[in-house]
């Protein structure tokens, strides 16, 4: 099974594809994930994604492609792909379904994580974490049992991401309607779009996935 998983910054994209691949051995293809993996790595696409953002430019679609094509070989034909956060553009929709053919394999499910964009705002700008263990924390949804004390470790240094504030997240959603809205008529025609409550709890979120999945 391949499916793609959609929805701004922060509406918990790469937490259902991390429980997709602990329950269901599906492997998570990010493309953020796959050029630091490459470049780290120094394979010829790795490098070549290195000298491109050495100079400051973005990644184009065809190294982009390349890293997926390899991944897409890579992978034994029983073991589905989650592309998270990718495609971004008709074009990069278009490059997935070739790649997909070439490897025999076909697109089956497109989920957007649908959310609020105010209460998105309150999710993204309550988190911290530890500065120690690195425990997450949220200001109102799970603060830690005694104020300003780590419940795992016992610190009491806490650190905030420098993106997680308001203004940051309005223009990441902006981006995302802007970019993403293109692209989802065309997989709407083929029937295999879903939306799911971004919302609820992970765990609702968990399950109405694995219903649409099956």
């Amino acid at each position: 099974m391949n499916i793609i998983l959609l929805g701004p910054p922060g509406a918990g994209k790469g937490t259902q594809s991390s429980r997709l691949v602990e329950h269901r051995g599906m492997k998570q293809l990010s493309t953020g994930d796959m050029l630091r993996a490459a470049v780290k790595a120094g394979t010829p696409v790795g490098l070549k994604a290195k000298s491109v953002m050495d100079a400051g430019e973005l990644v184009s679609d065809e190294i982009v492609s390349e890293l997926i094509d390899a991944e897409l070989a890579a992978m034994g034909p029983d073991t589905g792909a989650i592309f998270d956060g990718y495609p971004r553009t008709e074009v990069q929709a278009q490059i997935l379904d070739e790649l997909l053919a070439k490897h025999d394999r076909s697109l089956d499910h497109v989920i957007e994580l649908a959310v609020d964009e105010d209460a998105l705002v309150e999710r993204i700008t309550g988190r911290f974490s530890c500065a120690n263990c690195g425990t997450l924390y949220h200001d109102t949804a799970n603060p830690p049992v005694q104020e300003g004390v780590c419940d795992n470790c016992g610190s009491t240094e806490f650190k905030r991401r420098p993106d997680d504030n308001e203004e940051t997240v309005r223009t990441r959603m902006q981006e995302y309607r802007a970019k993403t809205a293109p692209i989802l008529p065309g997989y709407e025609a083929r029937g295999i779009v879903t939306r799911v409550d971004g919302m609820a709890s992970i765990d609702e979120v968990t399950a109405s996935i694995d219903a649409i999945l099956g």
